[in-house]
C-alpha cells in the first residue's frame, strides 16, 4: 500500500492505494468521481480517457504510482459548468444517446482541440480511433469537433 498525492483538476488528492491501482479506480472508488466510465479495462474502448498533463489516456491503464507531478483532468474537471465548446458543441448536435462513453468522446475530443484548433477530417478520425460508441453516433461526434472548433 502506499500514499500518492495526485493533482486532479486542479486540486490536490492523497489517496492510499495499492502501487499498481488504475487511476480509474482511484477516481471512482477512493475520489468519487464517477464521471470517467469503465468500459473494458484494457484501454480500447475509450470510455475511461482523461487528460494526464493535456494529453487524452485511458485511465483503466495506468497505474497510480506512475502519476506524481503529473495534472489529471477528468470530464468533472473540463468545465465547472458545461461550458467547455465540446461539451456545448455536444449538446448542439444531440450527440449523446445511451451516453455512456460519452465522456470518453469528449475528454479526447478537447484533447484534440487543445493541440490543434483546426483539425482536418483526418485528423478527427485519427484523434478518435478508439473511442467506441455502441450506439453509432460517429457522424454526430464528428460535427460536433467541428462545430467546437468556432465556439
Amino acid at each position: 500500500m502506499g500514499q500518492f498525492t495526485l493533482n486532479i483538476n486542479g486540486t490536490t488528492k492523497q489517496v492510499k492505494v495499492e502501487n499498481d491501482t488504475p487511476l480509474l479506480w482511484v477516481l471512482r472508488d477512493h475520489l468519487k468521481l464517477k464521471g470517467t466510465k469503465f468500459g473494458c479495462g484494457i484501454a480500447e474502448c475509450g470510455a475511461c480517457t482523461v487528460h494526464v498533463d493535456g494529453k487524452a489516456e485511458r485511465s483503466c491503464s495506468i497505474p497510480v504510482s506512475q502519476l506524481h507531478g503529473k495534472a489529471i483532468t477528468t470530464i468533472e474537471g473540463l468545465s465547472e459548468d458545461g461550458t467547455h465548446p465540446v461539451q456545448k458543441a455536444w449538446l448542439q448536435h444531440d450527440v449523446a444517446q445511451c451516453g455512456y462513453c460519452q465522456a470518453g468522446q469528449i475528454m479526447s475530443a478537447s484533447a484534440l482541440l487543445a493541440k490543434n484548433p483546426k483539425p482536418n477530417d483526418e485528423e478527427i478520425t485519427e484523434a478518435m480511433n478508439g473511442n467506441i460508441c455502441r450506439c453509432g453516433t460517429y457522424v454526430r461526434i464528428k460535427k460536433a469537433i467541428k462545430t467546437a472548433t468556432n465556439l
